[in-house]
């Protein structure tokens, strides 16, 4: 019997302008995975959720000259998340925004987007080819046509140079081969599914060309990652229940220790991203956006159709630059909004960070052992952190006051195995908030500097209007840069969903189709 083919039209009108998920204003506060479910909204959509933001100078030997750039995404991923592991959306468009200007608004964006294709592999069962129900049916290695993959997430990556009202929008291609179609590894299913994945996802490591970037050596991975942030998140949303928020900074645990991420990492010439030498300071973030409607259709057998597709102008609902904004600093009913609004009409969440309402509450909770919030007010401090760079560090001239992760790409990188992982505030002028590292504890940073750190050094107001500015707090869960690789793509490898080793008879064989 033939069913009808209904169509239930959804306009799930995700005016998807509510999906943006507002945020704790601008100035981080209190420890919180940097960007993990950070709104209401999005909470519903995963998959476009931005979970943290890195842009720094490259530390890599030889690699002198470089930025990278690091926008990671779907938070909490299981690393046994199977039969269905982490695809990015394919609706979606996934951008990180360079203003190297400092008007708040961006002038290059480099914008992915997401293909999957199933591969339908079927098994014969008696007499007929039945498809089968996982993402792989066979081993997978380097160098392989590996024809156990069920799922390939392909994608398209573009540079879009902006400015006097008009895009200029140019693909971005493999220097190799020309081509502008790029593969995804699968995630780490396991280590009997891919037993050796670091060989099998560095294969798709791209040197790349980027349309109007003269300079050579241009690189490129999207994967998943072990997620490269470090929280004691149970604690801090527990109204910051830790054992000591001044103690040893390693006396916890990291929550996140067991958890993946997907990565877009790129890492792009100096002199691609800033207009001069005279002008090197550049303020990024990343957003992801959606269609605004979306249609659900019943599928009919004799006219196979998509059980969801999405329509209408794209809508941003993801953003993120400086680390724990959105989550500490903005109030609970604009954390939506945050989300879909643009740097350049930050003004509207100015309160938030003039007035923040975390050191409040911290001095609140531990007012017992002496801890009182700063008493400078405005936060003229947390202004120049968040939202336009620190005069001699990382502001650029005539700024606009935006929130953006901006980064001195003339500060000389600091090496592997000799960054403090407190940067700035620690003298180690290369680290956050000049940009981000994978080793800044911005935690512990963020910590410190909104409880008046930097007012303590005497940078802003006087060292009085902060009296708790020179405690060392902390959420204990401790990161440095030892925590990661010395060279691109920096963030770990992911963890695998099974320890297991490899036993699969045939080595990359497959069930025949």
């Amino acid at each position: 019997m033939r069913r009808k083919s209904t169509s239930i039209k959804l306009r799930a009108s995700v005016c998807l302008t509510a999906i943006a998920i507002a945020a704790l204003a601008l100035v981080p506060l209190a420890a919180h995975s940097s960007s993990h479910r950070e709104a209401p909204l999005i909470t519903s959509m995963p998959k476009v959720d931005g979970t943290d933001f890195y842009m720094f100078d490259s530390y890599e030997s030889g690699r002198a000259g470089f930025v990278t750039l690091v926008a990671d995404y779907q938070p909490f991923q299981s690393p046994f998340g199977g039969p269905n592991y982490f695809e990015l959306d394919p609706n979606a468009k996934y951008n990180i925004h360079i203003d190297n200007v400092g008007d708040a608004h961006p002038h290059i964006t480099y914008q992915f987007m997401f293909t999957n294709t199933i591969q339908n592999l079927t098994v014969p069962v008696g007499t007929k080819n039945i498809p089968v129900p996982l993402v792989n049916i066979g081993q997978i290695a380097a160098n392989s046509a590996n024809p156990g993959l069920n799922v390939v997430q392909t994608y398209t990556a573009k540079v879009i140079y902006s400015g006097n009202g008009n895009d200029n929008v140019k693909p971005i291609t493999d220097t190799a081969t020309g081509s502008a179609i790029f593969t995804k590894p699968l995630d780490n299913v396991g280590m009997k599914s891919i037993p050796a994945y670091d060989a099998y996802a560095n294969q798709y490591i791209y040197d790349i060309h980027i349309p109007g970037c003269a300079a050579p050596g241009a690189r490129m991975f999207v994967g998943q990652r072990k997620d490269p942030f470090v929280v004691n998140l149970g604690d801090t949303f527990d109204l910051v229940n830790y054992n000591n928020p001044i103690g040893d900074p390693a006396g916890d645990a990291d929550s996140l220790f067991d958890m993946n991420v997907t990565s877009i990492i790129m890492e792009v010439p100096i002199t691609c991203l800033v207009t001069s030498t005279s002008q090197p300071i550049i303020g990024g973030w990343t957003t992801a956006a959606l269609p605004s409607t979306r249609s659900l259709t019943a599928e009919n057998p004799a006219a196979p159709a998509p059980i969801q597709t999405w329509g209408g102008n794209y809508v941003e609902v993801s953003r993120l630059g400086m680390p724990l904004v959105n989550e500490l600093v903005i109030g609970l009913k604009d954390k939506n909004k945050w989300n879909s609004s643009q740097p350049a009409d930050d003004a509207q969440f100015l309160p938030y960070v003039t007035h923040p309402s975390v050191p409040v509450l911290i001095q609140a909770l531990f007012s017992a052992d002496g801890v009182k919030a700063p008493t400078l007010i405005p936060r003229t401090d947390l202004v120049a952190t968040f939202l336009t760079g620190i005069k001699g560090i990382n502001q650029p001239p005539n700024v606009t006051p935006a929130e953006e992760l901006r980064l001195n790409t003339s500060t000389a990188p600091t090496a592997y195995g000799s960054q403090n992982r407190l940067g700035v505030i620690a003298g180690d002028s290369a680290g956050f908030p000049n940009g981000r590292r994978p080793g800044d504890d911005v935690v512990d940073i963020t910590l410190q500097v909104a409880m008046g750190k930097l007012i303590s050094l005497g940078l802003f107001g006087t060292p009085a209007q902060a009296p708790s500015g020179n405690l060392p707090f902390t959420d204990q869960a401790y990161v440095d840069d030892t925590h990661f690789d010395a060279a691109f793509p920096y963030v770990k490898s992911p963890i695998p969903g099974s320890p297991n080793g490899p036993t699969l008879s045939g080595q990359n064989g497959v069930v025949p189709n």
